[in-house]
C-alpha cells in the first residue's frame, strides 16, 4: 500500500486541500522582522525572510540532498515546524502583499516555491513517526498536527491570497501556458476553493475549527490503533497452545512475552489486519479463535483502549465540513478531484460484484467446512479456522505447500534478483548497494539508481523488517521529490512489515511478501520516472484511485518466467522454483476469492457508509459506542455479504486508512479495487503486446510512470492502453465471471462503469 507525506513542499499539500501541518498563532516571527524590496524590471517582491536555525534549515550535504540522520536529534523536529511555518508565512504574505498584479510567476509559482523548510522536516518527521517511532515523536505530533492544521488553513483560506490566485486563474485564457503550467494553476484554484475559499467568513471560521478538531482526533485515533495493536499481543501460558509453530517461532514469542513482562509465557503479536497471518499455522484451535477475536476487537472496549466514539466524532465532523460546502456527505465532498469522480460511481462499481462474491463465499464456506468433517471435525468453518483450512484445499487440490513455496523467496535475491531485474529489463534501470548513507534504523538498506542512459536517477531506501516501533502494513514515500524547478532528483523509500528472521537465519520471506515487494517498487518506479517541473504534480502526487494502479501493475512481474527464473531459487539446494509450482499458486489465486476479495470489498464498502452519513445521522453515534457497533454491522450485513464468516480486512476501531488523518483515505479505500480494474487491463496489455519487454516499459513509462498528476486519468490511460478501461480481466482474475464473457464491460471517461451481466 502508498503512504507520501500530503506535502512535497509545504504549499503543495496545502493548495491540494489536503495538508494536516499549519499553525496560524506561529505566523510571527518572535521578533524578527520581514522587510521587501522590488525588483523594478519583474515587478516581484523581494523579501528578506526570518532565517532557519538548526538541521532543516538548509538542504542536506548529502548526495541526491538525501537526509543525514546522524545530524539530526529528536529535539530538532518541533523548533524546525515552528520556524519552518514561521517562514513559510511571511513567504505567503510577501505574495499577497506584492503590490504589482498577480501573475502566474509572482502568484502560482511564487506560491509552490514557498515552505521549503516546513516540507523539509515534515517528509523527515513523516517517515520516521511511521517507521521508527518513539514516545517523544508521539508527542510531538501530538503537540504539532493542530498548529499545522491552523497553519494550512492560514493559507489556503486567505481571502486576499485566494483574491491573487483567482484573478490570475480569470485571465487564463488569455496567458500562454505549458499544459503543466495550466494544470498547477487549476489544481491550486480547484484546490483552494475546495478548502473553503469561496464561503462566507463564518463557515471558513468554521471550517478551520473543524479542520484544527479534525488534526486532532485523527491523531488520537492512530496513536490508540496503534497501541491496540502492538501493545496488546495474545498472550499465552503454555507451548503445546502454540503446536504447529516452529521452535524459532515459538522461541520469539517466549522473547517477547518476557520482554512484556511475562517472563515464562508465550505471546503473539498483532498485525494490522483482522486476519491474523500465524493463524493457518496454529494447530490448537481454541488459540486461533483466541488470536483472531483479539484481533478483530481491537479498540472496541473489550480492553481499556475504546476508539468507537472517537470515530463517531470524526464521522461527524467530515459530515459538518461536507455541509459546509452544500455536500450532502464526506463522500461527495472528498471525491471531487478523483478518478471515479463521484460516490455512485465508486458505488455501483463495488456493489455490482456482491452477489457473484456473496456465492463465492457461500461456495467455499461449504468446501471447508467438508473439509474441516473430512478430518474428523465437528464444527463447521469460522473466521479463525478459515485460512487454515482453505490452505489445506489448496494444498490438495492444486498440491501447494505454502511453506515448500516460502523456501524459494530469500529476502535480498527477491529484491536484487526479482524486483530489481524486472525494472532494468522494463526500463534499463541500474542499481547498486551502498553503506555511506545514514538511516534512521540498521535494517535499512540504501540503493543508488542508474538510469537508461548510465545516468544517476535517484537514491532508494529499503525498510523491510516488522518492528514495535512501526506501524503495520507497507508504503512508499519520499525524502526529496523530483522536480525540474528545483533541480531535485527523487530519494525514496520503501516500507514493509516482514516478521525478521532469528540471528544465524536465512531470511525468507512469504509470496504474499514478495508480492508486496513488487506493489511497493511500483510506487518507487512511479516517483523515480517523475517528469515535472513541479513537486505538486510530481510522480505520485495523483488522485488516490490512480495511485495504487502502477504500483498493483507492477506485481505482474513477480510472477514472470523470465523474473521468477532468475530469483526464485530454493534457499538450500540452488533449484529454480518449478514451473509447476508457479502454475499451481496462479491456479490457486483463484481459490479463497471469497475471502480475499470478499475481505477488501467489505472494508470498501463499509468506508462509504461512514461517509455518506449526513451530520444529523453521525451525531446520533456520538457518546454512543453500541450504536457505532449497530451501525456498523448494519452497514455490512446490509451488503449480502457473508460478514460473519468473512469480516472486513478492517473494522472501523483499527481501520487507520479512513480514521487516521484529517483526509486519510476516507471514502478512497474502493481505490484498491478502482485501480486493480486498471492494473488487470494493463496487464492484458503488456502480455497482448509481448510481455517483458524494453519497447513495452519504455511506452509504459512515457504515458504513465512520467506523467505525474499533470493531465486527465482516464486519458493517461488511453494514451497507455489506446482505449477505455476495461472491468472485465479483473473479474477474470478473481474468478467471477468466465474468461469467455462477452458482458459489456467498459469503463468511460464520465466516470460510469457498466459490467453488464458480470455480477449475477
Amino acid at each position: 500500500m502508498l503512504n507520501r507525506l500530503l506535502f512535497s513542499t509545504a504549499t503543495a499539500a496545502l493548495l491540494a486541500g489536503c495538508a494536516t501541518y499549519g499553525d496560524s498563532d506561529v505566523a510571527s516571527t518572535d521578533g524578527d522582522s520581514v522587510s521587501a524590496t522590488i525588483d523594478t524590471e519583474t515587478g516581484v517582491t523581494a523579501v528578506n525572510l526570518p532565517e532557519g536555525t538548526g538541521y532543516f534549515a538548509s538542504d542536506s550535504d548529502l548526495p541526491f540532498l538525501a537526509p543525514d540522520f546522524d545530524a539530526i536529534s529528536e529535539d530538532d523536529y518541533l523548533p524546525a515546524f515552528e520556524q519552518g511555518m514561521a517562514i513559510h508565512a511571511a513567504e505567503v504574505q510577501a505574495i499577497i502583499d506584492n503590490p504589482a498584479p498577480p501573475t502566474f510567476d509572482n502568484t502560482i509559482v511564487a506560491l509552490e516555491k514557498s515552505g521549503r523548510m516546513l516540507g523539509r522536516v515534515g517528509r523527515i518527521f513523516g517517515a520516521v513517526t511511521g517507521a521508527n517511532t518513539t514516545d517523544r515523536l508521539d508527542a510531538i505530533n501530538t503537540e504539532i498536527s493542530p498548529k499545522l492544521s491552523a497553519h494550512s488553513d492560514s493559507i489556503t483560506l486567505n481571502p486576499e491570497l485566494f483574491a491573487r490566485v483567482k484573478a490570475v486563474y480569470d485571465n487564463r485564457a488569455a496567458m500562454s501556458m505549458t499544459p503543466e503550467d495550466a494544470t498547477l494553476l487549476e489544481n491550486t484554484y480547484d484546490s483552494m476553493v475546495h478548502a473553503g475559499a469561496l464561503l462566507t467568513d463564518a463557515q471558513r471560521e468554521r471550517v478551520k475549527e473543524i479542520n484544527t478538531e479534525l488534526s486532532t482526533i485523527t491523531n488520537d485515533f492512530a496513536l490508540a490503533a496503534r497501541k491496540a495493536m502492538s501493545d496488546q499481543p495474545l498472550i499465552l501460558d503454555t507451548r503445546d497452545e502454540l503446536a504447529g509453530l516452529s521452535d524459532a517461532d515459538i522461541k520469539a514469542a517466549a522473547d517477547m512475552a518476557t520482554e512484556m513482562g511475562h517472563p515464562g509465557k508465550y505471546a503473539i503479536a498483532l498485525q494490522n489486519t483482522t486476519q491474523q497471518p500465524i493463524l493457518p499455522s496454529l494447530d490448537n484451535r481454541d488459540t486461533r479463535e483466541k488470536l483472531f477475536m483479539l484481533s478483530i476487537h481491537r479498540a472496541d472496549g473489550t480492553t481499556d483502549i475504546d476508539t468507537r466514539d472517537t470515530i463517531a466524532k470524526i464521522a461527524t465532523l467530515r459530515a459538518e465540513k461536507a455541509a459546509l460546502f452544500g455536500q450532502p456527505d464526506w463522500a461527495s465532498y472528498a471525491m471531487y478531484d478523483r478518478m471515479a469522480k463521484n460516490p455512485k460511481t465508486a458505488l455501483d462499481f463495488m456493489e455490482q460484484m456482491v452477489p457473484a462474491l456473496a456465492a463465492t463465499q457461500r461456495r467455499e464456506a461449504a468446501v471447508l467446512t467438508d473439509q474441516i468433517r473430512a478430518e474428523g471435525g465437528d464444527y463447521e468453518v469460522q473466521p479463525w479456522d478459515w485460512y487454515r483450512f482453505a490452505n489445506k484445499v489448496k494444498a490438495e487440490r492444486y498440491d501447494l505447500d505454502e511453506d515448500a513455496v516460502m523456501e524459494y523467496f530469500q529476502l535480498q535475491k527477491v529484491l536484487e534478483d526479482g524486483v530489481f531485474y524486472a525494472a532494468g529489463k522494463l526500463y534499463g534501470l541500474r542499481f547498486e548497494r551502498r553503506t555511506d548513507l545514514p538511516t534512521y534504523h540498521p535494517d535499512v538498506w540504501t540503493y543508488t539508481v542508474f538510469d537508461r542512459d548510465g545516468s544517476e536517477l535517484g537514491l532508494f531506501y529499503f525498510d523491510p523488517f516488522q518492528r514495535p516501533s512501526k506501524r503495520g502494513g507497507a508504503w512508499m514515500s519520499n525524502f526529496v521529490d523530483q522536480s525540474d524547478l528545483w533541480g531535485t532528483k527523487p530519494v525514496i523509500y520503501n516500507v514493509l512489515n516482514i516478521p525478521k528472521a532469528p540471528e544465524g537465519e536465512v531470511q525468507l520471506v512469504s509470496f504474499d511478501n514478495v508480492n508486496t515487494m513488487f506493489h511497493e517498487f511500483g510506487h518507487a518506479l512511479h516517483g523515480f520516472f517523475a517528469d515535472q517541473r513541479y513537486e505538486s504534480l510530481s510522480g505520485t502526487a495523483t488522485a488516490r484511485d490512480f495511485v495504487e494502479y502502477p504500483s498493483q501493475v507492477n506485481e505482474m512481474w513477480a510472477t514472470y518466467p523470465e523474473v521468477l527464473s532468475n530469483y526464485a531459487q530454493h534457499y538450500k539446494t540452488g533449484e529454480t522454483i518449478p514451473t509447476a509450482m508457479i502454475d499451481k499458486i496462479e491456479a490457486a489465486a483463484k481459490f479463497n476469492q471469497g475471502y480475499d476479495f470478499g475481505e477488501v470489498v467489505e472494508a470498501a464498502l463499509l468506508d462509504m457508509k461512514w461517509h455518506a452519513l449526513s451530520p444529523a445521522q453521525a451525531k446520533t453515534l456520538v457518546g454512543n459506542p453500541k450504536a457505532v457497533d449497530a451501525f456498523e454491522r448494519k452497514s455490512l450485513t446490509d451488503l449480502g455479504l457473508e460478514v460473519d464468516l468473512v469480516p472486513p480486512r478492517y473494522r472501523s476501531t483499527y481501520f487507520n486508512h479512513i480514521f487516521s488523518g484529517p483526509t486519510g483515505y476516507s471514502a478512497g479505500y474502493y481505490s484498491y479495487l478502482w485501480t486493480e480494474m486498471l492494473d488487470r487491463d494493463s496487464r492484458k496489455w503488456f502480455m497482448d503486446n509481448g510481455g517483458l519487454t524494453r519497447a513495452n516499459g519504455d511506452h509504459y513509462r512515457k504515458t504513465v510512470l512520467s506523467r505525474g498528476g499533470t493531465m486527465d486519468y482516464f486519458k493517461m490511460f488511453e494514451n497507455f492502453a489506446g482505449r477505455q478501461p476495461d472491468v472485465t480481466p479483473m473479474l477474470e482474475a478473481r474468478g467471477l465471471i468466465a474468461g469467455d464473457t462477452d458482458a459489456d464491460s467498459t469503463v468511460s471517461d464520465d466516470g460510469t462503469a457498466s459490467v453488464g451481466d458480470a455480477g449475477q
